[in-house]
């Protein structure tokens, strides 16, 4: 995991017991339990290992840090300011420029899906400039009908689709695929914004710090998703609303200074 090496064992007595051994060559040892099974201590392995890693502090960590910037949580007016409002807005503009509904088949997509990538900053100005040439393209509309399809039926294919409608312009990215699903399914879907995320799963102790890999696999977002869902349930207290408060807790408690 990473650099970090995790062992099970199976005992002269039939026990279970491992090992975690981390960068430093510092181990933990585990011993099963009575009643558990290999599954089970493999499973505390595991946490074990991602709870080592030193930017580690847990979700009740996360959350402590968010409230210190905004003390009102997911209704405190600065946070609905700095990190709410504006997706929330660009989450109107494509429901009333390009209704999911009608986007699997539609014609003339591209240049309403550019205006509502320029309504955010979530990209850099540099993928905002590939999206731009992909879109302006011959391969604009494959590109929103793969964004369509990975929400509506086939996220494997949709992912697939996009990939190569944005491939030609350098721009096949996490940031750009995962876009506009966010915006049209908050509930559902989660932007990537890569390094941020990365560095929150470390500090959580979830996988997806080290199952992220640049290339468009779909594995890497169903891992997204699964940090996306636990960290909903872990800041429940807090009440986030949907995928745009979890991905804003993500990158307040990643980024903030």
């Amino acid at each position: 995991m990473g650099g970090i090496t995790i062992r099970l064992v199976q005992q002269d007595n039939n026990q279970f017991a491992g090992v975690v051994i981390g960068q430093d060559r510092k181990m933990v040892k585990i011993y099963a339990e009575p009643g558990e099974t290999s599954d089970d201590v493999w499973e505390r392995l595991r946490s074990e290992a991602l709870k080592s890693h030193p930017s580690w502090v847990g979700y009740k960590g996360a959350r402590n840090r968010f409230i210190g910037f905004f003390p009102n949580g997911f209704k405190d007016e600065k946070y609905l300011d700095q990190e709410r409002n504006y997706k929330w807005a660009a989450k109107r503009l494509l429901d009333e420029l390009i209704p999911l509904e009608t986007a699997l088949e539609g014609k003339d997509l591209a240049e309403k899906a550019l205006r509502v990538f320029q309504k955010t900053n979530l990209l850099s100005h540099f993928e905002t400039m590939r999206v731009r040439d992909a879109l302006r393209s011959g391969h604009g509309n494959r590109f929103v009908h793969g964004a369509a399809e990975f929400v509506l039926s086939d996220k494997a294919a949709g992912l697939q689709t996009m990939a190569n409608a944005l491939k030609p312009y350098d721009a096949a990215k996490w940031t750009v695929v995962t876009y506009l699903p966010f915006l049209w399914r908050p509930d559902e879907h989660i932007f990537l914004k890569p390094e941020v995320t990365k560095f929150f799963a470390e500090q959580v102790g979830h996988e997806f710090t080290w199952r992220y890999k640049t290339a468009l696999d779909i594995d890497v977002y169903e891992s997204l998703q699964d940090l996306a869902i636990k960290t909903k349930l872990q800041i429940s207290g807090i009440h986030p609303q949907d995928g745009i408060d979890v991905q804003s807790f993500i990158w307040v408690v990643g980024r903030y200074e």
